[in-house]
Formats: C-alpha cells, sequence, structure tokens
C-alpha cells in the first residue's frame, strides 16, 4: 500500500468509525419514550439487534471477496468493504424513513435544561455535570473501564492465537466474544432493572476480572481462551448496559443528549487508546501481562460498583 493509497484508507477507517459510533449511540434512543423501570431493557434490544451482524457478518467476508474479484476485477479486500457501505448505506435509509417522530423529540429531550431552545454540544459542561454527580461518576467508570479492557485484550487475542499456531480458530473464538456481548443483551437489560444498575455493573466487573485471569492463563493453548473471551464480552454487557442506563437516570432530563455524548466520545477514545498501546504492550511484555493489567482495571471496577451499591444501602436504611 503506497502513501496516498493509505491517506484514503485511514480516512476511509475514520468515517466507518463515526457509523460505528452512531450505531453504539443509538442505545439511547431506545431509552427516550421507554418507562424508568425498562430503560435497560430497551436498550439490551438495540444490542441484541448487533448480535446477527456482528456474528455472521464474518461469514459474508469470503463471499463478497469472491464476488468482487470475479464479476467485478476488484482486489480481494474490495468486496468486503464495498458490501459494508451497503449496508451502512441501508441502516441510513431505515433510519431517515422509518424513525419518524423522532423519539428524542417525542420526549422533550430537545429542550435544553433552561427550557429555552434547542439543546446545543457542550462537551465542557457534560463532563462538569458528570463531575458533580457521583452515580454519573460510576456509570462512565463502568463504561470506560468496560470497554478498555474489553478491547485491549480482545485486540490481541488473535495476534497471541497466530503467534501459537492456532490461527485457524481465531475466527471462532472471536465469534464467541462477540455473541458474549451481543446475544445475551436482553438478559442482562433484564439483570439491570430487577436487580439495580449499580448490582450490573458490579457483576460486569467480576466476569471481566474472570475472563482476564483465564486469558493469563491460557499460555500457548487456545483451550481456555474460548471461556475467556466469551465472558470478556459479556462483562462487558453488563459494564457497559448498566453503566449507561445509571448515566441516563442519573442527570437532568435536559443534559441527558449532551451528557451521553460525552461520555461515548470519552468512552471510545480510551478503548481506540486501549486498542492502539495494546500492541506494544505485548509485545514489550507479553500477552499475559496485558490481560494482567486487565485484571487490575476489572478489580477497580468491582470496587467502585461494591462501594456505591453498599454506600447506597447504608443510605436507603438510614431514611
Amino acid at each position: 500500500m503506497n502513501r496516498n493509497s493509505l491517506v484514503f484508507f485511514l480516512l476511509g477507517l475514520f468515517l466507518y468509525g463515526s457509523g460505528q459510533a452512531s450505531n453504539l449511540l443509538s442505545r439511547y434512543a431506545a431509552m427516550d419514550l421507554a418507562a424508568p423501570d425498562k430503560r435497560s431493557q430497551a436498550m439490551s434490544y438495540i444490542l441484541f439487534g448487533s448480535t446477527f451482524g456482528a456474528v455472521f457478518g464474518p461469514v459474508l467476508i469470503k463471499p463478497a471477496e469472491q464476488i468482487g474479484v470475479d464479476t467485478f476485477g476488484w482486489s480481494l479486500y474490495t468486496g468486503p468493504w464495498i458490501a459494508s457501505a451497503f449496508f451502512f448505506v441501508f441502516a441510513l435509509a431505515n433510519v431517515a424513513v422509518r424513525l419518524r417522530p423522532d423519539p428524542l423529540e417525542v420526549s422533550g429531550g430537545l429542550v435544553s435544561q433552561q427550557g429555552i431552545g434547542v439543546v446545543t454540544p457542550n462537551l465542557g459542561a457534560a463532563l462538569r455535570i458528570i463531575s458533580g454527580i457521583r452515580n454519573a461518576r460510576v456509570a462512565l467508570a463502568s463504561m470506560v473501564i468496560s470497554q478498555v479492557t474489553m478491547v485491549a485484550v480482545m485486540t490481541m487475542t488473535p495476534v497471541h492465537l497466530k503467534i501459537h499456531g492456532h490461527e485457524g480458530v481465531s475466527p471462532y473464538v472471536i465469534s464467541l466474544h462477540i455473541a458474549g456481548m451481543y446475544a445475551f443483551s436482553p438478559l442482562v437489560g433484564k439483570f439491570a432493572d430487577r436487580h439495580g444498575k449499580l448490582q450490573s455493573i458490579s457483576v460486569g466487573g467480576v466476569l471481566l476480572v474472570a475472563a482476564t485471569v483465564m486469558a493469563a492463563l491460557a499460555g500457548d493453548a487456545a483451550t481456555l481462551l474460548w471461556p475467556s473471551l466469551w465472558l470478556l464480552g459479556l462483562g462487558w454487557s453488563f459494564g457497559l448496559i448498566g453503566g449507561s442506563s445509571l448515566l441516563v437516570e442519573s442527570v437532568p432530563e435536559g443534559s441527558r443528549v449532551t451528557v451521553q455524548g460525552a461520555a461515548d466520545l470519552l468512552m471510545s477514545f480510551c478503548g481506540g487508546m486501549a486498542g492502539f498501546s495494546s500492541g506494544f504492550i505485548r509485545k514489550a511484555f507479553g500477552f499475559h501481562m496485558l490481560s494482567n493489567l486487565g485484571t487490575v482495571l476489572a478489580l477497580v471496577l468491582v470496587v467502585i460498583g461494591i462501594r456505591r451499591l453498599t454506600s447506597t444501602r447504608i443510605a436507603k436504611l438510614r431514611v
């Protein structure tokens, strides 16, 4: 790949990431009209819908490559990117035509906190709101730690498998991981609504600890990485759904839009940095050390979740 092609490729990846960010933000749209005790469940249905594309998408790579080469004479890797663009356009058209009226408009979320005009994005103000509300801080910590831990370990797992001669099972391990992220979302959402968002965050932290410990112990065998990556995805689901739901219910309604955007921006940025740095950490210290760092982060999340849960229960007993 020459330098000019690399520039366009990186630009394409940036735009592709913007689409992924929009897809992730759509979970909040499901909550706009949901009852307060059903918000986590409503969000979980959106994440569950991602299961089909995430699990079966890799299956379409080879056919897309073949059709691109045989039918259009494209280079081998062009077909899957064109197919992805087609699905993005289809999703855009579906939302533009069918999501009317906008749930946020119906719920009144487009009105500013002062009740005048329309909400305008303000990153600094959103972060100040989060920093001033304890539950919002816990929610953001859950989202960021879950994302960082998941991305760091998941990104280097295929590399680790290839180095130790298990490249053939890598797609299946990652598919199982993605299934853990999305397929059980409805159950995770029901758990969060029934037992509480803080409980969901704490469970997510415990699952991430178990996942990263197993990954660190895997060594050159692939056996432990199957359950490890599944638990990594499931722990991420608990942390993301619990954290996102807690964030929404913790901040004033007029500030939710900007707070949601700021939280996802920070979560995605930290996740991107985790993915970028994970390769250097693995090369310098090994996959086991990368997993151990994930364990430390997950333990921090467990402590945060349990401490906040305990203090909330004590406060209720005093009332």
